[in-house]
């Protein structure tokens, strides 16, 4: 197959020559992410690539797929080569100081919209915010929710401010760099977090995608994985109201040690959501 310095390179067949070589490399989704980068480097929609497919790319255009697919190819994930990532039908831009945000994840997004029905103007806390995609997805369905985002890192801060910018919701989230719940003297109609859960002897087996991409400090949860679920356990009851949820991402596996951790902190389990591939992920605790 002609690769992409054919002189006469078109849409169809830069996605053709991608997804060849992405397919060979035994990536998992060779041709979602070939479409992606074609659509990205050739500034089209989906809907071009099948109306026009035959449109021709210019050396420029061929020079970037070129540098997209070595960056592929190295394991990179097409999130993290666009700088964006869907996520509760909302684009969040990326950086390297912020978890990519999951799909799984939005088990936690659904379960606080539900928590938070006939509340009026509910405040909302998300710890570890990165992106601040669990907190502004919250925002953007629950009319006169307002929050707050936590997060160790001040670029995941910055990061965050301007996702809110892009989404409009700056006027109703707020982002400060903080370490989980310290220095926080104001109770919250729901917490939310996804801390850094995976035990630290399991890193160096992750997918490179995830290992070699994701800051350490969103991964690694100390020894067993429950480091941070032990801060947030002693610290949620302060930054809860008496009625207020709190739900919190787990781990593969992690779900009954997670729920002891809080229940012996003296809060309610209300129950464990499953993520849409059937593992428990959200753990739903009242005060």
């Amino acid at each position: 197959m002609k690769g992409l310095d054919h002189p006469f390179l078109t849409r169809d067949h830069a996605f053709r020559v991608l997804a060849h070589d992405f397919r060979g490399a035994g990536l998992a989704s060779p041709e979602l992410d070939a479409r992606l980068l074609v659509m990205a480097a050739a500034r089209c929609r989906e809907i071009d690539m099948i109306r026009d497919p035959g449109m021709r790319l210019g050396p420029e255009v061929a020079a970037v797929l070129a540098h997209y697919r070595e960056r592929r190819l190295a394991r990179e994930p097409v999130s993290r080569i666009l700088g964006r990532r869907e996520f509760w039908g909302l684009s969040f831009s990326l950086s390297g100081a912020t978890l990519d945000p999951r799909p799984d994840s939005e088990v936690l997004v659904e379960a606080a919209i539900a928590a938070l029905d006939g509340r009026v103007n509910p405040r909302v806390l998300d710890l570890g915010t990165g992106t601040g995609c669990l907190l502004l997805a919250v925002l953007s369905d629950v009319t006169g929710a307002t929050g707050v985002g936590i997060d160790i890192s001040p670029e995941a801060v910055s990061l965050a401010h301007g996702n809110a910018l892009q989404l409009g919701l700056e006027h109703r989230a707020v982002f400060h760099q903080g370490n989980w719940t310290d220095g926080l003297d104001e109770r919250f109609d729901l917490v939310i977090s996804n801390p850094p859960y995976i035990p630290r002897a399991d890193i160096a087996g992750l997918e490179p995608e995830v290992r070699t991409f994701d800051p350490q400090t969103a991964l690694d949860g100390g020894v067993d994985g429950l480091d941070a679920y032990r801060l947030l356990a002693g610290g949620l009851g302060r930054v809860l109201n008496r009625d207020g949820t709190g739900i919190i991402e787990l781990g593969a596996g992690q779900a009954e040690a997670v729920s002891g951790l809080f229940s012996a902190a003296g809060l309610a389990i209300e129950r464990v959501a499953d993520d849409l591939g059937g593992v428990p992920r959200a753990l739903i605790v009242t005060n």
